[in-house]
């Protein structure tokens, strides 16, 4: 009879060790203070050679905040495991055999406070999949939604948000290109966006990936997009431009007509690498460009409760950029990736969901942060207009 033992067989002689953790059940060797087993996650080993590098980049946009991050913000984070059932992660559309159950007016909500000058807002992070896009085509929806005039301007030259609005981008459709290259007036190519009133898009074409080459040799090259958006005849409440996932001139000038950036940050750690390149980036934009840009936001999404490593990701988030960081996190959601295959934000493929409720959720801190500016303001005014005679 043949010899099946381990020896034979040519396997070690001790048992195998699987995650620190012995057949049995007894910890094994790897699990111990010298090497990181299942109940010693705390660390992220690869966030030690991070974190000097995001400190001083991160003091720029924090020195003005004097107050620290509000510990109930991180409830998010540390709520109880979702279940690993997709399809238990959102609830189900009502009669969702049709393709008609996707389409509808969604209800015009509570209006929220609106800024009281337009607010304009570069949605840019350099790396890839973390959420921009979707990120800005859900938050406009949601403010369009409660009350706000919002103009979403799709920057990338994959077209994603203009897809996402149901807006054509066909090659030769009028779009950002003409601005950009032509200097075409950027209220002449914005299209309303159908089911949300107060919405519109200016589609990005394939046109737009040549556009960095043609800028190259033009005047004030940095500065076309910024004079676009002055010259809108009437000012929205919000304007978004979805950058797309590079530091080149289409993004710089992104960040010259904005006043303010708000980051997406994917809870995972590669999305980390890139962040203190981003943030140089913006700093020698505002020394050389444009003074007024600052960091005002920043975004967690792909948020996996199942996982120690998101919560990980989260928290350096957070200790690094405190109250900049929004409270609400967008978790990863089927709606939300089915949404642009109908043309639409979730906010209008199905507003139950758990990513669309998250959306709104952000869309409201964000303006909830605008009501605190304006009172701020009106709280200065009147020392301000009280002179000494």
């Amino acid at each position: 009879m043949a010899d099946n033992s381990p020896a034979a067989l040519g396997w070690p002689l001790q048992a195998a060790v699987v995650g620190g953790y012995t057949p049995t059940g007894d910890p094994g060797p790897g699990a111990g203070a010298n090497n990181p087993g299942v109940d010693d996650m705390d660390e992220l080993p690869m966030a030690v050679a991070l974190r000097e590098e995001l400190a001083a980049s991160v003091s720029r946009e924090t020195d003005w905040m004097a107050s620290p991050p509000v510990p109930s913000q991180v409830s998010r984070e540390t709520a109880p495991p979702l279940p690993v059932d997709v399809d238990a992660e959102d609830p189900p559309l009502a009669d969702a055999g049709t393709e008609t159950a996707h389409i509808g007016r969604p209800a015009r909500a509570t209006p929220w406070p609106t800024p009281s000058r337009q607010r304009v807002l570069g949605i840019a992070n350099q790396k890839g999949g973390v959420g921009k896009t979707t990120s800005t085509v859900n938050l406009a929806a949601a403010l369009a939604l409660h009350g706000a005039r919002v103009l979403v301007i799709d920057l990338d030259p994959q077209g994603n948000a203009s897809t996402a609005f149901g807006v054509d981008h066909r090659g030769g459709t009028p779009s950002v290109y003409d601005v950009l290259v032509d200097g075409r007036p950027l209220h002449e190519v914005a299209t309303p966006v159908a089911e949300l009133p107060g919405l519109f898009c200016v589609p990005a074409t394939i046109d737009l990936a040549g556009a960095e080459i043609e800028l190259v040799s033009m005047v004030a090259r940095e500065s076309r997009l910024r004079r676009a958006v002055e010259a809108l005849p009437e000012p929205y409440d919000f304007v978004f431009v979805d950058c797309p996932p590079s530091l080149g001139l289409l993004t710089v000038n992104a960040l010259v007509a904005a006043q303010e950036v708000l980051i997406p940050i994917q809870c995972e750690f590669y999305a980390l690498e890139g962040l203190s390149q981003l943030l140089r980036n913006i700093d020698l934009v505002r020394a050389h460009l444009n003074p007024d840009l600052h960091v005002s936001t920043i975004l967690l999404t792909m948020y996996d409760g199942r996982t120690r490593l998101a919560e990980q990701v989260a928290q350096e988030v957070r200790t690094h950029f405190g109250e900049l960081v929004l409270g609400a996190t967008i978790p990863r959601s089927v709606r939300i990736s089915e949404a642009p295959g109908y043309g639409q934000s979730v906010m209008t493929y199905d507003p139950a969901s758990r990513g669309a409720i998250a959306y709104i959720d952000a869309a409201e801190e964000i303006a909830q942060r605008s009501a605190a500016e304006i009172g701020g303001e009106a709280a200065a005014s009147p020392g301000e207009e009280r002179s000494p005679e």
